[in-house]
């Protein structure tokens, strides 16, 4: 972003560092997480900005990526003082503004006077958790962002703006964490019929990892963030940069025919809309001629075509659906899944044939 700001007010976190060590060395988040303590939490934490590098975490970040402890600490130091020359930029007018229209993990927009010294706090702390320099960046990068992303039912637009632009820009920086090859939509469509073929696993912890692979050898970050009150998302899709793109996974509802049909009509943004940002609800609302495509994407992907004539003979039976999702090589929940959709049978029928996950199951990162 330093094309969109001032040498004055622009910063570099030392999670940059981090990451550009990193990647340079071909380091997993995993491979670094273990020298760190709290793990993956204390990564996370680093990346965003949100933790400060004392002296205990400068010597982990020694031993784990190099570097001496002071360096750790002088870039701490200097990453502080940016902050402030940024913040110190921003017009007392523009610092209101933002403090209320900018949302922060875990604030609220502060209520009664503040002394100068709090409302440089908070305007430090959301310009670092959104990698931005200035007002005016946020607002390029963020703040028409829900009125351009498209959602897959106006009723979609009752959600809090806010939730929605929190889940996505920490599913942004989950995104971070995930090496991938080069974006490329073929790369993707090739690997649909691998991907669809793992909601025979049980287990997230199962597939997941699996899911995560396949989708980043075709240059898709996959990342699972519970949504936060207010958001109802169950998936979104977004170019994170030029050479990677994001699938973002809320795990709303909790159960398999849900899980994949949703992930299944992200992957038919990606591959048929170019990586455009979109975040989808399961409510449905007026047509709308892209989530239609990609609607179709997903159900073609479960029932092809070839075997639309014998999914349609199919009876609410146990043995029927179970045979039937066998060759089809799906797990019986998707099977079910679609047959409720397609009115073949009650929404109260076959639903022991669908596998419903814990969160302790999940494991979602939380904003």
């Amino acid at each position: 972003m330093m094309d969109e700001a001032n040498a004055t007010d622009w910063f570099s976190k030392p999670g940059d560092s981090i990451r550009a060590v990193m990647q340079r060395r071909l380091m997993t988040a995993d491979q670094v997480a273990t020298k760190l303590e709290g793990g993956l939490r204390t990564l996370r934490s680093l990346l965003d900005g949100s933790k400060v590098i004392d002296t205990d975490v400068a010597r982990s970040l020694a031993e784990a990526l190099g570097a001496s402890p002071s360096f750790w600490l002088k870039r701490q130091e200097n990453f502080e003082r940016a902050v402030e020359r940024a913040v110190a930029a921003i017009s007392r007018d523009e610092i209101d503004e933002f403090i209320q229209n900018v949302p922060a993990p875990g604030l609220k927009p502060p209520r009664g006077k503040m002394t100068d010294e709090r409302r440089y706090e908070e305007v430090g702390k959301r310009l670092v958790y959104f990698s931005v320099p200035n007002a005016k960046s946020w607002h390029q990068h963020y703040g028409r962002l829900v009125g351009r992303t498209d959602f897959r039912s106006t009723s979609a637009f009752a959600t809090k703006e806010e939730a929605v632009l929190l889940w996505l820009r920490r599913g942004e920086l989950e995104a971070d964490l995930v090496k991938t090859l080069e974006w490329n939509a073929g790369n993707l469509e090739d690997r649909v019929e691998t991907i669809k073929q793992l909601s025979r696993l049980k287990l997230p912890e199962q597939f997941i990892p699996k899911l995560r692979t396949l989708l980043a050898e075709a240059g898709v970050a996959f990342a699972v963030v519970k949504a936060p009150a207010g958001c109802r998302a169950s998936g979104a899709t977004r170019l994170v940069s030029p050479d990677k793109a994001m699938i973002l996974m809320s795990f709303r509802h909790r159960s398999d025919d849900h899980f994949w049909f949703t992930l299944l009509h992200e992957i038919g943004h990606l591959v048929l809309h170019h990586a455009q940002t979109f975040v989808d609800t399961d409510e449905e609302g007026p047509s709308d001629m892209r989530e239609d495509e990609a609607n179709t994407y997903a159900t073609k992907c479960i029932i092809p075509d070839e075997r639309l004539d014998e999914f349609e003979s199919l009876k609410a039976d146990r043995d029927q659906v179970v045979r039937f999702s066998v060759k089809s090589k799906i797990a019986p929940g998707l099977t079910v899944g679609q047959m409720q959709k397609r009115d073949m049978i009650g929404k109260e029928k076959l639903n022991f044939l669908k596998r419903t996950w814990t969160w302790e199951q999940i494991d979602p990162v939380e904003v």
